[in-house]
C-alpha cells in the first residue's frame, strides 16, 4: 500500500534535531527539561531580589539579570552540554561585572549557582533507564523519577527507552534461491532489556539492530525459492527472528518478532505468473468438464440398460423430452427421422402444430376453415 505522509522533509529534519531526541542520545551530557528551566529562572529571580535588597534599585541590573537568565535557558535547552554552559556563563558573568562593578558580586554568584544546580536535577521517565558516567567511567543506572548528578563531573551517557520498538527494514533486488530478484519489506519488534550493555558495548545499538536485521533478511531470501517467500511468510519471519535474536542477545537486546510485510517481484515476472495461473485455471476447468462428461456417459450407459428391453419406457421418455421442448412458444426441436418413425412422433408433432394459432399478416382475413 502506497500512502503519502503529511510530514515535509523540513519537519522530519526538525524532529530529528529536537531537544528531546538529542537529550536521549549519547551526544548530550544531561537533559534540560522545563523543570530545569524553571529552576534556572528561579535562581536568577532570587539572586536579583537579594541584589536589590543590598544595593540601590537599578533598571540596568534587572534587565541584565533577566536577559542573562533567558539567554542561558535557551542555550542550555539547545545544547545540553556542560561546555556550552561554562562558556556562556563565563561571558555573562564578565558582562555583568563590567556593567555593574563593584555591585555585581551577588549576580555573578547567582549565575554560577543557577548553571551548576539547575542541570543537576534530572528526570527519567517511567520507561527509561539513565546510564550515568563519572569522569568517563560507568557509575550506574538510574531508574525512573528524579535523580541528581554532579555538575561538570557527571554525564548522562544516554536515556535508554526500554519499551518495545518497531524498526522497518528492507532488502532490495535480492536474488532468491531460484534466481528471482525481489524487494522485501519487513518490520522487527525488539526491546532493550539491559541498558548498560546496549550503551557501553555497542556504539549505536539502534543502527546495529537495523543493519543486522537487513543482513538476516537477505540471507533468508537467498536460501528460499520465490514460492516459499510468497506462501510461507510466517516461517521466514521466525527464521529471521531466531538469527537476529542470537546476535542481539549479547548486546542486551531481545528480538521478539519479525514480520514480512510485502514481497515485490519484477513486473515482467508478475505478468508471466499471472498467465501461468490463468492457464492452470483453464486446465483445471477442462479437467472438470471432461470428468463431468465421463460421469454423464456412465449414467447414460446405465440408463440404456433399462431402456434396452423396455421400448415403452423409451417411448414415454422420448415423448416427454419432445413435450418439454415444445412447451415453450417458438421452440424448435430437430429429431432424427428414424426416431420419429420408431416412436410415432409424427402424429404428436402434427397435433401440436394444429393446436398453435397461425399468425395473421397485417390487414388479411383469417383463412377459411376446411369443412372436411
Amino acid at each position: 500500500m502506497n500512502y503519502k505522509s503529511n510530514q515535509t522533509p523540513w519537519s522530519g529534519l526538525m524532529a530529528g534535531c529536537s531537544p528531546e531526541i538529542f537529550s536521549s542520545s549519547a551526544r548530550a551530557d544531561f537533559r534540560f527539561a522545563p523543570l530545569n528551566i524553571l529552576l534556572l529562572i528561579l535562581f536568577f529571580v532570587v539572586g536579583l531580589l537579594i541584589h536589590l535588597a543590598l544595593y540601590p534599585f537599578s533598571v540596568l541590573a534587572v534587565v541584565l539579570c533577566m536577559g542573562a537568565a533567558l539567554v542561558l535557558a535557551v542555550v542550555a535547552r539547545a545544547t545540553q552540554v556542560w561546555e556550552a554552559l561554562v562558556i556562556v556563563g563565563t561571558a555573562a558573568c564578565v558582562g555583568i561585572y563590567i556593567r555593574l562593578r563593584p555591585d555585581s558580586s551577588v549576580l555573578v554568584t547567582t549565575i554560577w549557582l543557577a548553571l551548576l544546580v539547575a542541570p543537576s536535577i534530572q528526570v527519567a521517565y517511567q520507561w527509561e533507564r539513565a546510564v550515568l558516567l563519572r569522569f568517563g567511567r560507568f557509575r550506574g543506572l538510574r531508574k525512573s523519577g528524579l535523580f541528581l548528578i554532579v555538575p561538570v563531573i557527571d554525564k548522562v551517557a544516554q536515556f535508554v527507552d526500554q519499551r518495545i520498538r518497531v524498526t522497518s527494514f528492507n532488502a532490495e533486488a535480492t536474488l532468491t534461491s531460484d534466481t528471482v530478484p525481489v524487494n522485501v519489506d519487513a518490520i522487527a519488534f525488539w526491546m532493550v532489556w539491559d541498558a548498560q550493555k546496549a550503551v557501553l558495548e555497542v556504539e549505536k545499538f539502534e543502527q546495529a539492530v537495523t543493519l543486522s536485521a537487513q543482513t538476516a533478511l537477505r540471507d533468508a531470501i537467498g536460501k528460499h525459492p520465490l514460492a516459499v517467500l510468497l506462501s510461507e511468510r510466517d516461517r521466514l519471519g521466525r527464521e529471521i527472528q531466531k538469527v537476529l535474536d542470537e546476535k542481539t542477545t549479547a548486546w542486551g537486546i531481545t528480538t521478539q518478532a519479525v514480520e514480512i510485510r510485502d514481497v515485490i517481484i519484477p513486473k515482467g515476472l508478475e505478468d508471466a505468473m499471472s498467465r501461468q495461473a490463468q492457464a492452470e485455471r483453464e486446465r483445471q476447468s477442462r479437467i472438470i468438464l471432461g470428468t463431468a462428461e465421463t460421469e454423464i456417459a456412465e449414467k447414460f450407459a446405465v440408463a440404456s440398460e433399462h431402456y434396452r428391453n423396455n421400448p415403452v419406457a423409451l417411448h414415454l421418455r422420448a415423448m416427454n423430452m419432445v413435450y418439454e421442448g415444445l412447451r415453450q412458444k417458438g421452440s424448435m426441436i430437430i429429431v432424427p427421422s428414424s426416431a420419429v418413425e420408431t416412436m410415432g412422433l409424427g402424429a404428436l408433432g402434427g397435433l401440436t402444430a394444429f393446436g398453435k394459432e397461425i399468425p395473421k399478416a397485417a390487414g388479411e382475413a383469417p383463412p377459411p376453415l376446411n369443412p372436411e
